[in-house]
């Protein structure tokens, strides 16, 4: 298995100068994100304080990220992150699909939206899985609740229908749901809470309780605690140094993850420091 010398995760502002900066200073990289970039950015009418790009629209900065990307020879690996562990010399990142090594971490994956569900945190890893990709073995004869944030979860629900005996899937947005697989039983509903007992979990909802052996919570991004088991954080963001260092030798963070302001030109220049210290700490130079 290659071991890059930097695993930056996310492609947002943040992501994205981290991996410039870190392949101006001849570093093997690998970023992990969307190809898409940014729909917080994309979606942004107009951003006034990014300096020589005066009135640009969401669209037209991210166009130009991309296209930087493209001219460093920069590519994205599209994969959804589930843990990162620190391995002492290295780190281990764990994907749906598969698990890569780095020497060192950039996180740049902005913050969760939303709070974590009662009982969320309490059975990670007990009923309670953030990726159905990783963990659909388990289930096999079973039956299995997915709790979708997105669209694209759909897929997620259909391939561990390949495997349980029945899914129930609880889209958490408005468009229309495209699953046709009678295993899988569509239903509607706010998430309140997870309980887990003799050995079942159930996911309660806004009038109705949804039982299952095992409850998958797919949302775009996952709490830094939970992302990286030891990390310190102060809420919902990464405790971070200046050099943008955390709590965990060679894991460094950088953008909105690390708290207010969530601001591109921010987020831009916490990367790039973010990089730079990465490097460092490479050659020896940062403690």
């Amino acid at each position: 298995m290659d071991r890059y010398d930097i695993c930056i995760i996310g492609t947002g502002p943040a992501g994205v100068s981290a991996a410039l900066t870190a392949k101006n200073r001849n570093k093997s990289i690998l970023l992990i994100g969307k190809k898409d970039l940014s729909n917080k950015v994309i979606k942004s009418h107009k951003i006034l304080n990014y300096p020589g790009f005066p009135d640009i629209t969401g669209t037209d900065l991210v166009k130009a990220m991309r296209e930087h990307l493209d001219k460093m020879g920069i590519e994205i690996t599209e994969e959804q992150v589930t843990n990162v562990f620190a391995m002492g010399e290295y780190f281990a990142i764990q994907c749906a699909k598969e698990m890569y090594e780095a020497k060192s971490v950039i996180l740049a994956t902005g913050v969760m939206p939303g709070r974590l569900l009662p009982g969320e945190e309490m059975y990670l890893g007990n009923g309670v899985s953030y990726c159905a990709t990783c963990d659909a073995a388990l289930y096999k004869g079973k039956e299995a609740t997915v709790l979708g944030y997105s669209s694209k979860e759909e897929g997620e629900a259909a391939f561990l229908a390949e495997v349980a005996d029945r899914v129930y899937y609880v889209p958490v947005y408005p468009d229309e749901v495209g699953l046709k697989d009678p295993k899988i039983e569509v239903i509607r509903g706010i998430p309140k809470e997870i309980r887990r007992a003799d050995g079942k979990s159930t996911l309660v909802l806004d009038g109705q309780e949804i039982v299952s052996d095992g409850i998958f919570v797919l949302r775009d991004s996952v709490s830094p605690g939970q992302l990286v088991p030891g990390l310190e954080t102060e809420g919902a963001h990464i405790k971070t140094e200046r050099d943008m260092s955390t709590s965990i030798k060679g894991l460094y963070a950088a953008g909105d993850i690390t708290g207010t302001p969530y601001q591109d030109a921010k987020a831009v220049g916490e990367g790039n420091v973010a990089a730079i210290s990465a490097a460092a700490y490479l050659s020896g130079a940062a403690n």
